[in-house]
């Protein structure tokens, strides 16, 4: 049932895809078929010719060249149209992914995996694409070969049913062929994500690798290579099984005109039916050639197009009141951010116990640097992407200035933000923020000089002039884009852990503490027990719950 209900949400989503090409799809197919029928026409005045006496002169020569022109234009017009429709539905189909995933709940986009997404943006796009200049040409085959059945069908029915027999037999080996390649490209196509996956690992992990000669080797023969060919196996398979059926198509047409021969030989048969026939089937298998090498590339963009209705599927549902195409605003803060009563529970495999965050009850205040701490997998990452609004709880509520943040009104609560997460992402271009982005170079410097990247980081045109640094260098950049920002909360996950000694006790010391200091609301994810002192409260995570909410001791205690 399950499986069901997908495909028609998929095909619910290829529609939606097409709808607004509905039109050009029309005035293509109706080119092309005239196309088609003017082709088919030009046959039967060919035949008609040859067949009688005198050539083709006088009204037979007119009606030749109108014939030419309505197949040239038309073939024209279905080209173009067809061009446009291509055009048009990939760069739509581009945009509307981008939407879907900048709109979509990051908990869905965290299910959803990077190496399985990337593959639907790029291959399975460009597959639409390709099979789309296709398109128009097999559509005026079709229309031709249609026509060429009815015009046999007009010249004798007894030879047009024995003629239909033969074609019924190739059309029956056809569709077992393209039901058969179908699964083999669906297979490949999976076999795809598994490469992009292990791009992904010999990229990311280089390093690693250098330094482990018996991974290395599994790496590249257990997974790169065994991947490669059963790609590589698996589409030779399935374009083969197209090749075959094809084959046996062009041989089928060459018996068709003995059998038609050999029953002119045993059956009174008028030149002008024996002669329409030969010229028909020899024409006609240019254009069941042309449907036959179009079938490889239609399987293939089937599978990309239920690809891509599979991802829009599973993104159909909007975060709610996300706004993409409001104008930015300076968000503010009056007195804090908090939580009453959040809990949130992941899914949990078959079997396992789900991880629960909560129930949680928190109060930050403006001007405080709050520190949470706590063992890996105690709900920390949790707790923040639920506090900067990332997930929706699914119990209570957050606060601002002690009023709930509304679904409608949760995308402007995460203006309040500036964060750098452990698995951080540095964008080259910066926020210009309050100081415009004239200003940026000239507010920039004194904090590139003193995170000491003043040496390789320059900002012209509102952008980085490079982000190709060491991890430790691009958390300080991104703490540059913070300082420029200048929200009134910052939420710094990990951000020392990177940093050399004099950093991180330049991190902790001074930065944070001069952050404080002009009001800003600091929430520090951090393991460095050496610098908790420092902090107006310690948050202890255990268990996704809040184990000890400690303040700072008073400053005479402290020393």
């Amino acid at each position: 049932m399950t499986s069901t209900k997908d495909a028609t949400g998929h095909r619910g989503e290829i529609r939606r895809l097409l709808k607004p090409f509905f039109p050009w799809i029309v005035l293509s197919a109706v080119a092309g078929v005239g196309a088609g029928a003017a082709t088919v026409a030009l046959l039967r005045t060919i035949n008609q010719v040859l067949n009688q006496e005198g050539g083709m002169a006088g009204g037979l020569l007119l009606t030749f060249i109108a014939l030419c022109a309505v197949a040239l234009f038309g073939r024209m017009a279905s080209d173009a149209s067809t061009n446009f429709v291509g055009q048009r539905l990939v760069a739509q189909v581009r945009k509307s992914l981008a939407q879907k995933i900048l709109s979509a709940p990051i908990d869905a986009l965290e299910r959803y995996r990077t190496h399985r997404l990337m593959p639907v943006l790029s291959q399975d796009v460009d597959m639409i694409s390709d099979a789309a200049f296709v398109l128009s040409s097999t559509l005026i085959a079709v229309a031709v070969a249609f026509g060429c059945l009815a015009y046999l069908a007009f010249l004798s029915l007894p030879l047009f049913c024995l003629l239909v027999v033969a074609l019924a037999l190739g059309a029956t080996i056809q569709t077992m062929a393209q039901t058969r390649a179908q699964a083999g490209f669906w297979k490949a196509r999976e076999h795809e994500d598994q490469l992009h996956k292990a791009y992904r690992a010999i990229s990311e992990g280089a390093k690693e690798l250098r330094m482990h000669r018996d991974r290395r080797t599994r790496m590249f023969g257990g997974q790169v290579e065994r991947i490669v060919d059963d790609i590589r196996r698996v589409n030779s398979r399935a374009i083969n099984t197209y090749v075959m059926a094809t084959a046996f198509g062009s041989a089928l047409f060459f018996l068709l005109i003995a059998l038609i021969l050999g029953w002119a030989a045993f059956r009174s048969t008028e030149p002008v039916v024996l002669s329409g026939f030969v010229l028909v089937l020899l024409f006609l298998k240019g254009p069941i050639d042309v449907i036959a090498g179009a079938l490889p590339n239609v399987g293939r963009a089937r599978v990309a197009f239920e690809r891509i209705g599979d991802l829009s599927a599973r993104f159909a549902t909007p975060e709610p009141h996300l706004h993409l195409e409001r104008p930015s605003s300076i968000a503010t803060l009056e007195r804090g951010i908090g939580m009453r009563g959040v809990r949130y529970a992941f899914a949990a495999p078959d079997g396992a116990e789900p991880f629960v965050l909560g129930p949680i009850d928190l109060q930050l205040r403006r001007g405080e640097m709050v520190f949470v701490v706590g063992d890996n997998g105690s709900g920390k990452t949790t707790l923040i992407k639920l506090l900067l609004g990332l997930y929706a709880p699914q119990e209570g509520e957050v606060l601002r200035d002690d009023a709930v943040v509304t679904p409608e009104a949760r995308d402007d609560y995460r203006q309040l933000f500036t964060t750098v997460f452990s698995d951080f992402y540095l964008f080259e271009d910066l926020a210009a923020g309050e100081k415009g982005e004239s200003a940026l170079p000239q507010a920039a410097l004194p904090y590139l000089q003193r995170l000491e990247i003043a040496h390789k980081v320059s900002i012209k045109d509102g952008s980085f002039s490079t982000v190709d640094l060491s991890t430790g260098q691009r958390k300080r950049l991104a703490l540059v884009h913070a300082y420029l920002e200048g929200r009134p909360v910052l939420v710094f996950d990990e951000w020392a852990a990177d940093q050399d000694p004099t950093f991180r006790h330049l991190f902790y010391t001074e930065l944070l503490p001069e952050l404080r200091a002009k009001g800003h609301l600091l929430v520090v994810i951090s393991h460095d027990d050496r610098y908790f002192h420092l902090a107006d409260r310690v948050i202890t995570m255990n268990a996704g719950r809040i184990q000890e909410d400690r303040a700072r001791a008073p400053q005479g205690l402290a020393a």
